[in-house]
């Protein structure tokens, strides 16, 4: 089996199309933003809180290749009732592991793209969602 069939599995490909659940929305209070140094992906990211500093709500632009999408609807999808420090703790956690350095972080669906691991020029793509959501969360005096 190609690198590239390993990398872009049907689960894979599945996560990517998912995307269309988390729409853009400036209306949201909080923004934040990434940009990937490897391949220039980005990602604009809205969202708004609940009373207790947790996310309860987001949406999402992204211009990146399948992996950086599924890595977006990945955050997505289990992002609701996460706190700053919860995004900042698993951005930590997922750059130690595409370092080669640590254990698969603990956010539901990430083995789904575990073989990206493998591709050093995917890494900055994968952080996109939680670099976007840990910059809009230190907006809102919660973070860092």
């Amino acid at each position: 089996m190609s690198g590239a069939a390993r990398l872009y599995t049907p689960e894979l490909l599945g996560l990517a199309v998912r995307l269309a659940d988390y729409p853009h929305d400036p209306g949201l209070p909080l923004h934040g933003e990434a940009r990937s140094a490897s391949c220039g992906s980005t990602l604009a990211l809205d969202l708004a809180l609940d009373a207790g500093g947790r996310i309860e709500r987001l949406g999402m632009k992204v211009h990146a290749c399948a992996v950086g999408q599924a890595a977006a609807a990945l955050f997505a999808d289990a992002a609701a009732g996460r706190t700053a420090d919860d995004i900042v703790r698993t951005e930590t956690a997922i750059a130690i592991w595409l370092a080669g350095e640590g254990e698969l972080p603990d956010w539901p669906g990430l083995a789904t793209i575990e073989p990206a691991r493998a591709f050093p020029g995917r890494h900055g793509a994968i952080m996109l969602p939680w670099r976007a959501a840990a910059q809009a969360l230190s907006k809102a005096g919660t973070s860092r």
